[in-house]
C-alpha cells in the first residue's frame, strides 16, 4: 500500500493556479517533516518547499511568494498552492518525508504540472 499518494496536477496557462494535495497515514503525518519535490524531464529531484511537523515552513527561491505548503491534520494530508505557475514549473511533483533536508521514502507515482499556453 502506497505510503505517500499526491494528486492534483494538471495543465494549467502561465499565470495560473493548482493545489497538489499529498494523503499519507497518520503515524507519517504526525512524524516527518514533509516536503513536495519536483523533477523535470532529464533533471534531477528538487525540493520546492517543506514543512515541519510544528507548521514551520520553507522554500526554494525561485517559488517564495507563489507556492504555499500546508498541513492538514483532519486528513492527514499535505497541501502544495501554486500561485502565478510559469513554464519552469512544469515537472513531476513528489512529497516524501524529510530528514536532515534528505527524502526518506519510497517515491510515489507524483503528480504531472504542465504549465504552457
Amino acid at each position: 500500500q502506497a505510503q505517500l499518494v499526491e494528486s492534483g496536477g494538471g495543465r494549467v496557462q502561465p499565470g495560473g493556479s493548482l493545489r497538489l494535495s499529498c494523503a499519507t497515514s497518520r503515524t507519517i503525518f504526525s512524524t516527518w517533516t514533509m516536503g513536495w519535490y519536483r523533477q523535470a524531464p532529464g533533471k534531477k529531484y528538487e525540493l520546492v518547499a517543506l514543512i515541519g511537523t510544528h507548521g514551520d515552513t520553507s522554500y526554494k527561491d525561485s517559488v517564495k511568494g507563489r507556492f504555499t505548503i500546508s498541513r492538514h491534520s483532519a486528513n492527514n494530508t499535505v497541501y502544495l498552492q501554486m500561485d502565478k505557475l510559469k513554464p519552469d514549473d512544469t515537472a513531476v511533483y513528489y512529497c516524501n518525508t524529510i530528514m536532515y533536508g534528505v527524502p526518506q521514502s519510497d517515491w510515489g507515482q507524483g503528480t504531472q504540472v504542465t504549465v504552457s499556453s
